[in-house]
């Protein structure tokens, strides 16, 4: 049996640590970098900051936030939202996440995947996969947290088919 690693995952609204319930009812629950600080301290192997409407605004604004956990933090960093372009994946790199984490741009141009593999190693770049279960059975993959529906087949999509 292979050990556990528990990931802090944190929603980011604007400057907010959100919290949602399936996507929805959003409500702020505290700062961000204080929460990854006390996380770390709390032992948790890795932080994955996701700001929820990057996408939707058209927008990597994580890089400040990434900068000053990485100065307090020890643990990796992995940072998604907006990340559309190998420009915004160096920022994110530069900034001091260990890795990106891509799905709005990964649905919308499955090529960027090899793109940010090529130009930074595979060993930085997730691919994060939003799924809801359909009323019919089956999973079909969104983007922008949740608000649009791709028609793609979640299983699919992780099989790579």
């Amino acid at each position: 049996m292979r050990p556990l690693r528990l990931i802090a995952r944190l929603d980011i609204k604007g400057p907010h640590l959100i919290k949602g319930v399936q996507l929805e009812g959003l409500r702020k629950v505290g700062d961000p970098h204080e929460r990854a600080v006390a996380y770390a301290q709390a032992g948790v192997d890795e932080i994955l900051y996701l700001d929820i409407v990057a996408s939707l605004y058209d927008r990597f604004s994580l890089a400040e936030l990434v900068r000053k956990t990485a100065e307090d933090v020890f643990v990796p960093i992995t940072v998604g939202g907006g990340l559309r372009n190998l420009e915004h994946v160096r920022l994110a790199l530069a900034s001091g996440a260990d890795k990106v984490a891509i799905n709005t741009a990964a649905i919308r141009r499955p090529e960027f995947i090899e793109e940010v593999a090529g130009e930074f190693g595979s060993q930085c770049v997730v691919v994060s996969i939003e799924a809801k279960r359909q009323p019919g059975g089956g999973w079909h993959c969104y983007t922008d947290n949740g608000r649009e529906i791709t028609g793609r087949d979640a299983i699919a999509w992780e099989k790579g088919t």
